[in-house]
């Protein structure tokens, strides 16, 4: 039996706000357990929330990315549970009318697009941490995270494959990045996954019973879990079993999930307006501001540079994946609008490489982009030659002679010889060297014309312009 994939992804995403979504407690990672929850976010007796305005704000930035609506009013709720690093008992969340409700994103995968549409975008406070490595027979509660502002992204069940959930989550996360309502650190658990999953006889229209995959805090690891996962229910499916629906967890080590805990439906949670909180008003005016100050979009910008600088799909979409790269690029064609496909080469393949090389994010590269381009400029001009500009960018990547690109070239000889005169000497001297291969290249071997012009930039220890020598030696071996 041929079977199908059903995956729902909801991404708990941590937003930038610099205190917690109702109080003033600061959010900031790395602090000592418990020295960052205040009384409010402990619901000690008569204390009361106040919304964070930022967290809203970030909220509504990315509803209008998506295209989704901006309910107003949006209501907050109370979603009862009992867990030791929740100590209300209650979370603070959204239910019926969540601050962004549908959307979509645009993903591909094996060339292919696809919409995924979006059910909801949802306020909420996060949860403390229970700590079970460092202590025996017992855990430790961390209450620092606890009323941290996160917005909850619900997909609808359109992915299909591990490879589409993980398209689909790469794409979001540089989504919340570019409009900078999230800084994306999964480390830190400010950008995490919750896999809903389930598989179905192709063809079947009713979905089949689903679990639910917590906390994945890597590509990798959603890949991995979504593919475990699926090969479990279908090999209980195919031995005559049935799924139970169910929380688990994916074990990394083990390459493996495993039972967490008995899945809850909304009713078991019993979500009621929150008291302590009114009905959010929206208004448009507001609304109007925020779209206002939003950035190009990623998609806007992608194929704005295929339409405008004639790039292909794939280096538009490379040169998109991070607003950091995509502004990099922006500086740099700056001063080369009509270098726009040497531009992207520089980036995407030395800058890059050496990036990914020294572990560092395209914000610490130490070649600025008036750099880079002031070096494109001697490749484009004939100044140089692309072996040589390698030398170049080594040197401008190590702070030589104050990163002055014609500094370098002077100091290291690099300077290609241009002068028609000088080059043509040169191949005469080959030429004379070397009659069997000018007869060969007569007598119609082409490989021959190669051995010449390796011989000339050999002669010209690699300065001569090869455009030059091409040109020149055909014309004198057609003669």
């Amino acid at each position: 039996m041929q079977w199908e994939i059903v995956i729902g992804l909801e991404v708990h995403t941590q937003l930038s706000t610099q205190s917690k979504i109702f109080s003033g407690a600061s959010t900031a990672y790395g602090a000592a357990p418990n020295t960052q929850a205040c009384v409010i976010d402990l619901a000690l007796p008569g204390v009361l929330p106040v919304l964070n305005k930022g967290a809203v704000e970030r909220a509504i930035k990315f509803g209008l990315s998506v295209g989704a609506k901006i309910n107003s009013p949006s209501i907050f709720a109370r979603k009862n549970y009992f867990y030791p690093d929740l100590p209300k008992g209650y979370q603070i969340s959204q239910y019926e009318l969540p601050v962004v409700q549908g959307g979509s994103i645009k993903i591909e995968v094996d060339g292919i697009e696809k919409t995924i549409r979006l059910t909801r975008a949802h306020l909420e406070e996060d949860a403390g941490k229970s700590l079970h490595e460092d202590f025996h027979g017992m855990s430790g509660i961390d209450l620092n995270r606890a009323g941290t502002p996160l917005l909850e992204i619900v997909s609808e069940p359109d992915l299909r494959s591990s490879a589409e959930a993980v398209a689909y989550a790469k794409t979001l996360h540089s989504l919340v990045r570019w409009i900078g309502i999230c800084d994306g650190n999964m480390q830190e658990g400010s950008f995490r996954c919750d896999a809903n999953v389930s598989v179905r006889p192709r063809g079947q229209e009713k979905f089949g019973t689903r679990c639910e995959i917590k906390n994945l805090n890597s590509f990798r690891f959603l890949e991995k879990a979504i593919d475990y996962e699926a090969r479990r229910q279908i090999d209980i499916l195919e031995d005559g079993g049935a799924i139970r629906q169910e929380t688990r967890l994916y074990d990394a080590n083990k390459d493996e999930t495993r039972t967490m805990r008995t899945k809850e439906d909304a009713n078991d949670y019993r979500y009621f307006p929150d008291p302590d909180l009114l009905p959010l008003e929206i208004s448009p005016d507001w609304i109007g501001h925020i779209a206002s100050s939003l950035p190009e979009l990623p998609q806007v910008r992608e194929d704005r540079y295929v339409s405008e600088l004639s790039l292909t799909a794939y280096d538009a979409a490379v040169l998109t994946s991070s607003r950091e790269i995509a502004d990099y690029f922006e500086a740099t064609v700056r001063v080369l609008p009509t270098q726009a496909k040497l531009c992207a080469n520089w980036i995407m393949g030395d800058v890059m490489a050496q990036l990914n090389k020294e572990g560092i994010e395209i914000p610490a590269c130490p070649i600025q982009p008036d750099s880079l381009a002031a070096l494109l400029t001697r490749i484009s001009d004939g100044t140089i030659s692309g072996k040589a500009a390698k030398a170049v960018f080594e040197s401008l990547w190590h702070g030589e002679l104050n990163k002055d690109v014609d500094a370098i070239i002077a100091a290291k000889g690099l300077k290609q010889i241009s002068d028609d005169g000088a080059i043509d000497k040169i191949i005469d001297q080959v030429l004379q060297a070397n009659p069997q291969q000018v007869a060969d290249y007569r007598n119609g071997k082409e490989k021959a014309f190669n051995s010449l012009v390796g011989q000339i930039m050999k002669a010209t220890q690699g300065k001569a312009n090869p455009a030059q020598v091409h040109a020149i030696l055909k014309k004198k071996l057609e003669q």
